[in-house]
């Protein structure tokens, strides 16, 4: 009988519901995705191991060990479940159901942490350090009889292999449960979790094709890597092609996303630990940044950073220690590839319209015709702030389309949403929306050939001499009327009341000067 999505779903989250008693929903992700992983590969190992014995069971008959060892790890297996414990009574296989069978015994979480590094060690170029800290398999932090618990109910759950369930239904149950994380733990979530329909819309707008290399400098749980391998799926196209790089400044949370990797059987990825900013681990022969073609990131925003000094990404200026939203930026801009690179971000309002270094950042990013249009999102999308953010996407230089060139799309599509228990959600037909005004085509006043009736979202494409003329704002209300009023930070609308108020007392003392002149008095000055 085929395993259902619901069933596996429901499986895992009763395995999860046991760790209730022992710590907060925040950090179930830290237990849970390491036993999830750790069962996957065992039942993996054993279900080929299985295959190898009946396939071979004739042959066997006439070969040692390590003659057997060499045609199974050759024709069959792509990694290796080593033993534990080597020659000593306690000598067991490091797999899941090896261990399983010892959960009534003393030292469960020693055996569960010696089985996960001895996995990690005999795969280094697979499983180097991919189930992170593991302070959970100490007795201080988890009892036995709570990961007893948890490992237990977890084991109700179907084999997970290949030929019980596909990884499709895998990768959907590993989703599943960052999802229901995310949900339950509030803002801490939005340091690995990125809400799906925002990294569809993302992935949707750069448009990824077969054999093209994906990469995002902040990765967290890995998503955005995934959705592009899926995007070419779901068009029938191949998704395993891709080439997937990502960085994430968290040992766990980068660990947390290999295994996503490899739960979506994406295999063709490199995902390392470190600050992008401070210490960009892809890089060139010659000690330059790493080049691809498609750029995607959700970055903390407004992260207090240590500037940097001397760096070729500062194109324009160095970002404030305040905030590392434009460097973020830089870096991503650095990292495009000059024949066909595309970069999407997603930031907060502010990085449309701040002053000092950031506006010195804006102004060389628009004169060198890097940005290619700005995207309004509703309020309350993510998981670590109710602020409403802005999607910013990036051309190389010289490759945007040339009714593109020298100007900037802006679409307004803050009120596209639909409300959600603890957040606003974006729909199917919201994104598609989105999509649709970015492909439109725009006429001379860059206002839509074809708008897309009363529904449609507001987008307008404004020439750079506009913004120009605007000292390089990239506020959207300052090009689309309609956009909310409300959707625009108080900066803002304090620096137009501020410009509006002296344009009027200039105004005001030339009318009493030329009606003084003119002997009209009784108006107070």
């Amino acid at each position: 009988m085929a395993v259902t999505q619901q069933e596996i779903e429901s499986r895992l989250w009763d395995a999860a519901d046991e760790l209730r008693v022992a710590m907060s929903e925040a950090q179930y992700s830290s237990v849970m995705f390491p036993l999830i992983f750790w069962k996957f590969l065992s039942d993996s190992w054993d279900h080929q191991h299985q295959q190898f014995l009946i396939e071979n069971e004739d042959l066997l008959e006439g070969l040692s060990a390590e003659e057997a060892r060499e045609i199974e790890y050759r024709d069959y297996q792509s990694f290796e479940i080593p033993l534990i414990y080597r020659d000593t009574v306690q000598e067991r296989r490091a797999s899941w159901s090896s261990i399983l069978a010892t959960v009534t015994q003393p030292g469960l979480g020693k055996r569960v942490r010696a089985s996960l590094q001895a996995i990690e060690t005999a795969n280094p170029d697979k499983f180097s350090r991919i189930f992170g800290s593991m302070t959970w398999t100490s007795e201080e932090v988890l009892s036995r009889e709570v990961l007893a618990a948890v490992m237990q109910a977890m084991d109700r759950v179907p084999e997970m292999h290949e030929g019980n369930m596909s990884h499709d239904v895998l990768g959907g149950a590993y989703e599943y449960l960052l999802k229901r994380f995310s949900d339950g733990s509030g803002t801490r979530a939005g340091q690995f979790f990125t809400p799906r329909e925002v990294v569809e819309l993302i992935v949707e707008l750069l448009d990824p094709h077969n054999f093209e290399s994906v990469y995002d400098p902040a990765c967290g749980s890995g998503g955005m890597l995934i959705a592009s391998a899926n995007l070419l799926k779901a068009r029938a196209k191949r998704g395993y092609t891709l080439k997937l790089y990502g960085q994430e400044a968290v040992a766990d949370t980068a660990g947390v996303a290999r295994m996503n990797l490899f739960m979506h059987n994406l295999t063709q990825f490199q995902v390392e630990v470190g600050d992008t900013l401070k210490d960009p681990r892809f890089k060139k022969p010659d000690g330059s940044i790493a080049q691809f073609d498609v750029i995607v990131a959700n970055p903390p925003y407004s992260l207090k950073w240590k500037p940097w000094t001397r760096d070729p990404r500062a194109i324009g200026a160095v970002a404030p220690q305040a905030s590392a939203d434009w460097a973020f930026v830089q870096h991503m801009i650095a990292s495009m590839d000059p024949k066909n690179g595309r970069a999407g971000v997603v930031l907060p309002h502010g990085v449309l319209f701040r002053g000092g270094q950031e506006a010195i950042i804006r102004q060389r990013v628009l004169d060198d015709d890097l940005l290619e249009a700005v995207i309004g999102l509703p309020a309350n999308l993510f998981y670590n702030t109710t602020i409403p953010t802005a999607i910013l996407v990036f051309r190389a230089t010289g490759t945007k389309a040339p009714e593109r060139q020298r100007g900037v799309l802006f679409i307004d599509a803050s009120t596209r949403f639909a409300k959600a228990k603890n957040r606003n959600v974006l729909t199917d037909a919201n994104i598609a929306d989105t999509v649709t005004a970015y492909h439109s085509k725009f006429d001379a006043d860059g206002n839509p050939v074809d708008p897309d009736g009363e529904g449609g979202l507001a987008a307008r494409f404004a020439p750079t001499t506009e913004i120009v003329a605007n000292g390089y704002d990239l506020n959207i209300g300052r090009y689309i009327n309609q956009a909310a009023a409300e959707q625009e930070e108080l900066g803002t609308l304090i620096d137009a009341y501020n410009l509006a108020r002296a344009e009027r007392q200039r105004v005001e003392q030339r009318m009493l000067s030329v009606l003084a002149k003119a002997g009209i008095e009784g108006f107070d000055e």
